[in-house]
């Protein structure tokens, strides 16, 4: 499995580079069946990084351009009257795709915003009182200009809270800044990708990783992180239990990315950063590139081995 992992890593890292760990981040995300919300300034990848990886895992894609006139029928579909047939015909809006990048989530009004959530929660979506499930795999990547950009809705507290993950993609590095410079186009790139594995592949893999073992030393460990969150007032939240389910099923898809079958503390502290500071520092969008300060003391401040 690593193998394959570390193949899609490099090909999606030969278009995005410099941050072959916030790819494997996101390839995390995905096999622990969560979503992921990217927060970073506009022209650092975020768009082309959802592109590459669509086309790298070969599934169907669409991008939702979020603005403040978006309608949550623009995001789910709408029914139309159908006049040959004399009745009402159900038109899918983009949310019906496998992967489906939310451009600048925060710039569309809280109604619109909760439209989307509530069908990354449920997987589904009603719509005329008629249920329609998502696809599968359903992966929702999205996009967010930092809070103190003008324009934006911030996302509240409990909605950050439905994503598995929060990255920052940051500036790349001074050699992979000049490759940019001097390459092609990521747009023609972007064009010449082929599927790597198929959609059947991705949910086996997905899976597989319910079935990592965790032990309960790796249980006591995630329950000290959050029972300190709670009682430590240099915190702005403390951890729900969502959140430690989240911390442990993002570790057994680390785990699964390091082709292992059971969880240790490592894998824990590897995804610690993006599947908690959002929850516990909703303003952390200020920090620059993959520092993670209030979920970086928290585990700091838990001994690895008791």
């Amino acid at each position: 499995m690593k193998k394959e992992i570390d193949t899609i890593v490099r090909e999606v890292g030969r278009i995005i580079l410099g941050k072959d760990q916030e790819i494997r981040l996101v390839i995390t995300c995905l096999l622990a069946k969560g979503h992921l919300l990217i927060e970073d300034i506009p022209g650092v990848g975020k768009t082309t990084l959802a592109q590459a990886l669509a086309k790298t895992l070969g599934l169907n894609f669409s991008r939702i351009q979020c603005t403040s006139d978006l309608l949550p029928a623009d995001i789910v579909g709408v029914s139309i009257f159908d006049r040959e047939t004399q009745g009402f015909r159900f038109h899918a809006g983009p949310i019906f795709d496998q992967m489906v990048l939310a451009d600048e989530l925060n710039r569309a009004t809280p109604r619109t915003q909760s439209a989307l959530l509530e069908a990354m929660e449920e997987r589904q979506v009603s719509v005329d009182g008629v249920t329609r499930p998502l696809p599968e795999p359903f992966f929702v990547i999205a996009t967010q200009n930092q809070r103190y950009h003008v324009g934006t809705f911030p996302l509240p507290e409990s909605q950050l809270d439905r994503f598995l993950m929060r990255i920052q993609l940051g500036y790349p590095d001074y050699a992979a800044e000049r490759q940019l410079l001097l390459g092609e186009s990521r747009l023609d790139m972007l064009k010449q990708v082929s599927p790597l594995i198929s959609a059947a592949t991705l949910l086996e893999i997905q899976g597989k990783v319910q079935h990592i073992y965790v032990s309960s030393a790796i249980l006591d460990y995630v329950q000290q992180i959050m029972s300190s969150s709670r009682s430590n007032p240099q915190l702005y939240l403390g951890l729900s239990p969502r959140a430690g389910i989240s911390l442990v099923h993002a570790a057994q898809a680390w785990a699964v990315t390091e082709d292992r079958d059971m969880v240790l503390p490592e894998d824990i502290q590897r995804v610690a950063g993006c599947v908690l500071e959002h929850r516990l520092n909703p303003e952390g969008g200020k920090v620059k590139g993959s520092t993670y300060q209030a979920s970086e003391r928290l585990i700091k401040s838990i001994p690895l081995y008791s």
